[in-house]
């Protein structure tokens, strides 16, 4: 892996075997919990997702994983988007199958960075995470598979089924996987499923339903 920094973001980037810079890859963005939070990078060596792809042979992704050195994702937001416009001006990006995919405080951050930049994002992933619901509206081109513990204690499985029903609702094409013993980590067994990484492959960037915004009346939504 190789380590960057861009608007003081430091991020790791991780390129498949044989990476040829005259070709396009996919990007997968990776977004981590809140337990490898801060300034030291090596912290996010040491995450479990990168531990766990390991075993998968031969995955064709770019991944990017930016280190959240403040308290959220959303403290740093702006250049989170910021780096989004990066990468998609990578020579070697493929920018139509740029996929997010994040756990925990990282799903929240993987939600809104797609419903704040829908046109950008060929598919999510989003591991126990939630969201503004009411915005769903706009993920209506962006394909979701969502998953969460069923037993999960720190981010209850309603903010996955509010998100997924929303979108559903709006037209949009979301699916929910729900571990039925699994509390808060629902990531692990996400991480191991080859066929995640398969489903996010077969995603390309097709945004042929207008984007829209629906509570934009203030006299009735504030």
């Amino acid at each position: 892996m190789e380590e960057y920094c861009f608007q003081n973001m430091q991020y790791l980037m991780k390129k498949p075997n044989g990476f040829n810079p005259k070709k396009k890859y996919p990007i997968l963005l990776f977004l981590h919990g809140a337990g490898t939070r801060g300034n030291d990078i090596s912290k996010l060596y040491d995450n479990p997702f990168f531990e766990i792809i390991e075993a998968h042979q031969n995955l064709p992704f770019v991944i990017i994983a930016p280190l959240c050195s403040e308290n959220t994702w959303f403290d740093v937001f702006e250049r989170l988007q910021l780096l989004v416009e990066e990468i998609e001006a990578l020579p070697f990006a493929d920018c139509n199958r740029i996929y997010i995919m994040g756990a925990s405080m990282g799903g929240y951050a993987t939600w809104q960075l797609a419903m704040s930049m829908p046109e950008r994002f060929a598919a999510i992933v989003p591991i126990c995470g939630g969201g503004m619901y009411w915005n769903a509206a706009r993920l209506v081109n962006v394909p979701v598979w969502a998953f969460h513990g069923a037993k999960d204690t720190t981010v209850l499985l309603e903010e996955s089924v509010k998100m997924v029903d929303a979108v559903n609702h709006s037209k949009g094409k979301a699916k929910l996987t729900v571990y039925p013993e699994n509390s808060h980590d629902a990531w692990s067994d996400t991480y191991r499923n080859p066929e995640v990484f398969d489903w996010l492959l077969k995603q390309k960037k097709e945004h042929d339903i207008q984007c829209c915004d629906k509570y934009n009346n203030s006299k009735k939504y504030g």
